[in-house]
């Protein structure tokens, strides 16, 4: 039996539901075209940062993922669960491929050239550029809604700003902020992106690199002279650098490092990249959460 849809403007023959018995509602269906089905969204998703899987997970739509990156670790079962088949530069094509995805999600200008192999073999790719907190919240959102998922990510939004508001309204009551240099690399020296500097701003400290936080570029935040580190002289040193472990000792050995206050109070601390240098879930709760952790121990004694 067929009935009039009456939202189509001519009268379209639908099946009417009501009147068939389940059997023939299944075939009626399998017989319709793909597109006059509701959209579903992406169902082999590749993820080519550890961001978008996190959150994928945190949305509850992990059985979309058919590929991750290699440097993956949040959550720490996508290891398990998933394959591997990136690095943050280079990605093995042919394994990617092979998984036929109907999505792939990448980060920066940094994996161009992977996004446009891809796009060269015909697979839709959505590069996110996102670099300050409100651009993750809108990366958050639009991978949500990507997968059908736009409620259930406002509420996880929601939630995480609300995290955010509370720790920034404890900072707001201490008695003193202190200089916080953040170094992403060592050699050269590398400041705080801006949303890491946004973080430090939120958890109640001061970015002594503000100026170059809004460089989105690494490059364009190496710190040249390193005696100007030395004059700015932080309070607290927060090292995050990428693929190798922060070395306190090594720092405050730095020549004429001996004066500043963070060498001086031993305030020198390691937060790992995955925690804060990942532009999405992790970031904003758990980086947040040690970097406000850190200061607010310092201002316990220092503020």
């Amino acid at each position: 039996m067929t009935q009039v849809d009456a939202s189509a403007g001519s009268g379209t023959l639908m099946p009417d539901a009501g009147k068939m018995p389940a059997c023939d509602v299944n075939s009626a269906l399998a017989s319709l075209p793909v597109w006059s089905l509701p959209p579903t969204g992406p169902q082999h998703i590749v993820c080519l940062t550890e961001e978008t899987t996190e959150w994928l997970y945190l949305l509850g739509q992990e059985h979309r993922i058919v590929g991750i990156s290699g440097y993956t670790v949040r959550p720490a079962r996508a290891r398990q669960d998933k394959p591997r088949v990136s690095a943050f530069t280079s990605a093995k094509l042919d394994k990617i491929l092979a998984l036929q995805p109907d999505c792939v999600l990448g980060f920066s200008d940094m994996q161009a050239d992977i996004a446009s192999s891809l796009i060269r073999a015909g697979v839709p790719v959505t590069v996110f550029n996102q670099r300050s907190v409100a651009q993750i919240f809108d990366m958050l959102f639009q991978v949500a809604a990507l997968v059908g998922q736009g409620d259930q990510g406002r509420v996880l939004i929601q939630k995480i700003q609300q995290t955010m508001l509370a720790i920034q309204g404890l900072a707001a009551n201490l008695p003193r902020r202190p200089r916080v240099y953040f170094e992403e690399w060592d050699e050269p020296p590398i400041s705080a992106i801006q949303w890491v500097s946004e973080l430090m701003g939120i958890a109640g400290g001061d970015d002594i690199f503000p100026e170059l936080a809004r460089q989105a570029m690494g490059k364009h935040r190496i710190i040249a002279d390193s005696t100007e580190i030395v004059r700015r002289n932080p309070d607290i040193i927060i090292g995050s650098w990428c693929g190798k472990k922060f070395r306190p000792d090594n720092v405050a050995a730095r020549a004429g490092w001996g004066e500043v206050a963070a060498v001086k109070t031993g305030q020198l601390f390691e937060i790992k990249s995955c925690d804060i240098l990942q532009p999405g879930p992790a970031a904003l709760t758990d980086g947040l959460a040690q970097l406000h952790r850190i200061i607010m121990d310092w201002s316990r004694v220092h503020g």
